[in-house]
């Protein structure tokens, strides 16, 4: 029994495939690619063809070839970011995949590498614009949550001077300073939960518009 056709790429989207044979082209506009190689879909718009792209070649491949033939890869730029792959982690957002996508537990590529430490993969994701630095997984954790809990103070560090918020609880009700597993983490987080004051949008109002009043308020 075949396996269902892959849902057509969306607006925006990149599909991701592993090549489980070599694939010889029969025309110049079609991609030449080896078993193994990942394989980035991006349009789906021929029925018959689809647009793919591999080691920076782009070119035709048979969508009855993809289908059958390749084996997706969910949240690829995920994987890499969890494996500390810089190298594919680059490959991913040179074709485009989405840098702020959830996998299964809600968690973006920029929480598993603060979650496993990788440095490098965190600093090139801060190179992309509009990254999520907060976004919340299915436990509430955000991105310093995992970099707190897992003791990595540079990139709590990292995280703070993009501004990752600090006043964000998980589904514990726990900050991420509530979470730190070390000295330095916590240091840094109390540093940060020193100089800023979190204050209801009414009572903030209030205080931009008369400091004095503001300290009356409770």
């Amino acid at each position: 029994m075949s396996k269902p056709p892959p849902k057509p790429v969306k607006p925006g989207q990149v599909k991701v495939f592993r090549a489980l044979y070599t694939f010889e082209p029969r025309t110049p506009d079609e991609l030449y690619f080896e078993e193994g190689d990942i394989i980035y879909i991006t349009d789906m718009s021929d029925t018959n063809w689809w647009k793919g792209t591999s080691k920076g070649r782009t070119g035709l491949i048979p969508s009855n070839y993809v289908a059958e033939q390749a084996e997706s890869i969910d949240n690829p730029l995920h994987e890499a970011a969890k494996r500390g792959n810089l190298s594919w982690l680059r490959e991913c957002l040179d074709n485009r995949v989405g840098v702020n996508g959830l996998d299964k537990a809600g968690s973006t590529a920029l929480y598993w590498a603060c979650h496993g430490g990788h440095k490098d993969i965190v600093e090139m994701l801060f190179t992309q614009p509009n990254i999520e630095l907060n976004q919340q997984n299915k436990l509430g954790d955000t991105a310093l949550h995992a970099a707190a809990w897992k003791g990595y103070a540079d990139i709590v560090q990292l995280l703070l001077e993009k501004g990752a918020r600090t006043d964000l609880r998980n589904n514990e009700k726990k900050l991420a300073l509530d979470m730190a597993t070390n000295a330095a983490c916590a240091s840094l987080l109390k540093k940060k939960q020193g100089t800023v004051i979190f204050l209801p949008s009414d009572i903030a109002f209030r205080c931009c518009s008369n400091i004095k009043q503001c300290r009356g308020v409770s």
